[in-house]
């Protein structure tokens, strides 16, 4: 059955931690019969000292995350795995959201050397879809699922991240950006959200929209 949605070859799905990415990632790669491409933090070897001790080991978990993240996206440039529509819980570009964010100026000035020539060979997405939640939601959903290195996340780190997404978004243009407010509205997790979300998608034209039920308004 065509949802509309055939167009998009690859649709990132992205937002602060604890949002719902990769849930949603999952369930849209089944109903489209695409191939999901999920991030892999559990093999990054630093992000449990990271989140222990952010100053002292920000470089080396940033630089882990910039490389895992290349050599995925490097399979997109592959005609035979192309072929497939394929749905991804990140995008390249949100690396450096994350790296404006815990690197000092000199750390940060290496990483834009290196990010300069490893996005050379990085293909945009088709869609991204950005999810959005108050601070107060993230802080829910990241306690019920329950991972224990993130339990002592700080509000103003998610804050801060929160303000780095709509920074970037307000500057992005390599693809169409649908904003999704999700502190009331939960595609991930119940079946009518998921469902009006994929008609929301299926009519939307242009570079710029949202879907909002009005609890947490969408920046765009």
């Amino acid at each position: 059955m065509s949802s509309g949605l055939e167009r998009f070859r690859h649709i990132a799905v992205e937002g602060p931690i604890g949002v719902g990415k990769s849930t949603l990632a999952v369930r849209l790669a089944k109903h489209l019969g695409a191939e999901p491409m999920l991030e892999r933090p559990a093999e990054n070897p630093f992000l449990q000292r990271f989140y222990a001790d952010m100053p002292g080991y920000a470089f080396q978990t940033q630089l882990f995350f910039l490389l895992q993240r290349w050599e995925q996206m490097q399979v997109l440039a592959q005609p035979s795995v192309f072929g497939t529509a394929v749905v991804s819980d990140f995008m390249f570009a949100k690396d450096a959201i994350f790296a404006r964010l815990n690197l000092n100026d000199e750390e940060h000035r290496l990483y834009q050397q290196m990010v300069a020539h490893l996005a050379l060979s990085v293909r945009e997405p088709d869609l991204v879809i950005w999810l959005q939640a108050p601070t107060s939601t993230l802080l829910q959903r990241i306690r019920r699922r329950a991972i224990t290195m993130e339990q002592g996340i700080a509000p103003d780190y998610l804050e801060r991240l929160a303000e780095g997404y709509a920074a970037h978004f307000q500057s992005y243009d390599g693809a169409p950006v649908f904003a999704v407010a999700t502190e009331l509205f939960n595609p991930a997790d119940r079946e009518t959200d998921f469902a009006l979300l994929i008609d929301r998608l299926a009519a939307f034209q242009g570079w710029r929209g949202y879907l909002d039920v009005g609890a947490c308004p969408a920046l765009t």
